[in-house]
């Protein structure tokens, strides 16, 4: 079993998502008053964003590039909510175990060092291993639900982050928010980005609803089985 999981996204009316570029499109606080009522309190990210918003300028170099070579975790400590970072090969380096009131919980993949999942137990750090050649996403999601209590999730971006999570078909639900602006910028990422499948089919989703917020809309779609 696995948490029920919503991807949570602002993006302009070209469905672009640069964090720059929504901030100066956003009229208020409308993201995250929508994020609070999808009653979701832990958060999923990927590097990229982990990276801007959250860890440390300076990467981790490991001492020892052995992996850890099988699927494993740690449990730091139990908490109510958590901000979880995507870092599949263990290049982040953390300066705080907790990130406005979610305590922090990392994923790699079991080629990643072990003395990244070292230092992280060491900082006290929540972490996650699985996948032999890249994150088994199904699997952590598994075990953030077994092992972690997480039962109701926010995938909040970047476009790769939500682009693997939809070809795993891991999602219940899409929070969509359409800020008042436009991008148009080339190469820019969107909602969902990066997957490889020429001839993947579009998928279909349900309209769950549609409210104003401002002048930002906000629409939210379930999958169509």
């Amino acid at each position: 079993m696995r948490p029920y999981i919503i991807c949570h996204m602002i993006a302009s009316v070209d469905g672009r998502i640069d964090c720059d570029m929504t901030e100066q499109i956003e009229g208020g606080n409308e993201y995250y008053e929508a994020l609070e009522a999808l009653d979701c309190p832990s958060m999923l990210m990927g590097r990229v964003t982990m990276q801007m918003h959250y860890a440390l300028p300076e990467g981790f170099v490991a001492p020892d590039p052995a992996p850890i070579g099988h699927e494993a975790f740690h449990i730091a400590r139990k908490a109510r909510a958590y901000c979880i970072g995507i870092d599949t090969h263990g290049s982040l380096q953390w300066g705080e175990s907790e990130f406005d009131g979610q305590a922090l919980l990392v994923i790699t993949d079991e080629s990643c060092p072990k003395a990244y999942h070292n230092r992280l137990t060491e900082q006290g750090i929540s972490w996650i291993a699985t996948g032999s050649d890249g994150i088994d996403l199904s699997r952590a999601m598994e075990i953030l639900r077994r092992e972690f209590g997480v039962e109701r999730l926010a995938v909040t971006g970047g476009g790769h982050i939500n682009g693997a999570f939809l070809a795993a078909e891991l999602l219940d639900e899409v929070s969509f928010m359409v800020a008042p602006g436009i991008d148009g910028r080339k190469g820019m990422a969107s909602v969902f980005d990066g997957i490889a499948n020429p001839n993947r089919p579009a998928t279909q989703l349900r309209l769950l609803g549609v409210k104003q917020m401002g002048e930002t809309v906000w629409m939210r779609y379930k999958f169509k089985s």
